[in-house]
């Protein structure tokens, strides 16, 4: 009883401020929410996310902090304001396994993964690949270059310069490929890469077969590359594409946050090593040629003609020239080995062909 004096005074007041209409059911939404984000907040972080549509709630929450706004919004809201927004989908989101242990060494240098990505688009028409090196505490980028083809001279060639730039690593991390190892030839041979390592006192260590999650740091920083870098543009030629590269590389490595560095830059726990490498090590007495095949499978390097097979024709070769040997490459595979006939130093070309048949 003592309730119908208040409802008949809320009905009175109702009728006061929106006459008869005002005694329709309202809405329970609250008129003000002082933790809602603000408009402007909400468009600048929409149109960050256009020109990033890669970067998820947590790398925006970052930076819009980095950016001075305050109070910044919560990973949640920036998640729920992307959902209304219709750029992402709330079915598919990934969410991280926190039971999964990562693993990593306990200081930089100690490590290094090494592989090789393809996908760099040129004008030509034609594809590039690189040579990426990552280091395994800082996630630092130690290498990075470009080459047509993956060939053996070209891979050595990337991995000495990252030895001559940053010193040398305790281990290197590779899959089994051939431009990495001989281990698995039959007979087994060793490759210059293995020789590298060696004659330098790295520890060469080498993936299972078939388990690429064991250079998962690699693998991840090449999704990085095409995610970030954006491997689908086309562009003029190769030294156009290594200098983009290159730029975005030290962007990686001095600015981009990280989240497993706590979201901070590989390079503030990222240290060259203080072994350097030796100014004749790579190589000693030992040098590359390059040759293009003939059309009949032959190869002529130092007057001497070297029959690499017919279905080699028209491919670049590489040779390299040892003391009393000349070991033959296409591509990524060491065709044959011959005893050098002549003596003298060899002429050096930059032979290019096409892929060789398989």
């Amino acid at each position: 009883m003592g309730s119908e004096p208040a409802n008949a005074a809320c009905v009175a007041g109702s009728i006061r401020e929106g006459g008869l209409e005002g005694l329709g059911n309202r809405s329970f939404r609250p008129s003000h929410c002082p933790h809602q984000m603000p408009a402007q907040v909400e468009v600048q972080m929409l149109e960050m996310r256009r020109l990033k549509p890669y970067w998820g709630a947590r790398r925006l929450v970052l930076e819009l902090a980095r950016k001075g706004v305050r109070p910044t919004p919560s990973e949640s809201a920036i998640y729920r304001s992307l959902v209304r927004a219709g750029v992402i989908d709330p079915l598919r989101r990934q969410r991280r396994q926190e039971h999964l242990k990562r693993w990593e060494r306990a200081a930089p240098m100690e490590l290094w993964q090494l592989d090789v990505v393809g996908g760099f688009q040129l004008a030509d028409g034609t594809t590039a690949k690189a040579v990426t090196g990552l280091d395994d505490h800082s996630r630092y980028c130690v290498s990075a270059r470009l080459m047509h083809r993956e060939r053996t001279s070209k891979v050595c060639d990337a991995f000495s310069a990252a030895l001559r730039k940053y010193g040398m690593p305790d281990q290197v991390l590779t899959d089994n490929g051939k431009v990495f190892t001989g281990r698995l030839f039959q007979p087994p041979v060793e490759v210059l890469f293995d020789r590298i390592c060696r004659e330098n006192g790295i520890d060469h260590i080498l993936t299972t077969p078939y388990s690429p999650t064991t250079t998962g740091k690699i693998e991840r920083f090449h999704k990085t590359i095409r995610l970030e870098f954006d491997t689908r543009q086309v562009f003029k030629d190769l030294q156009t594409a290594q200098g983009a590269l290159d730029e975005w590389v030290e962007y990686y490595n001095e600015q981009r946050p990280h989240r497993s560095l706590e979201d901070a830059p590989p390079a503030t726990r990222f240290k060259p090593g203080e072994r350097q490498i030796g100014s004749g090590s790579t190589p000693t007495a030992d040098y590359w040629v390059s040759r293009k095949v003939a059309s009949n499978g032959i190869v002529c390097v130092g007057y001497q003609k070297v029959n690499v097979g017919h279905r080699n024709a028209g491919s670049a070769c590489d040779i390299m020239v040892k003391h009393g040997l000349l070991q033959f490459w296409v591509g990524s595979e060491l065709v044959k080995t011959e005893v050098r006939a002549t003596q003298g130093v060899v002429r050096k070309t930059n032979a290019e062909g096409h892929a060789p048949r398989r």
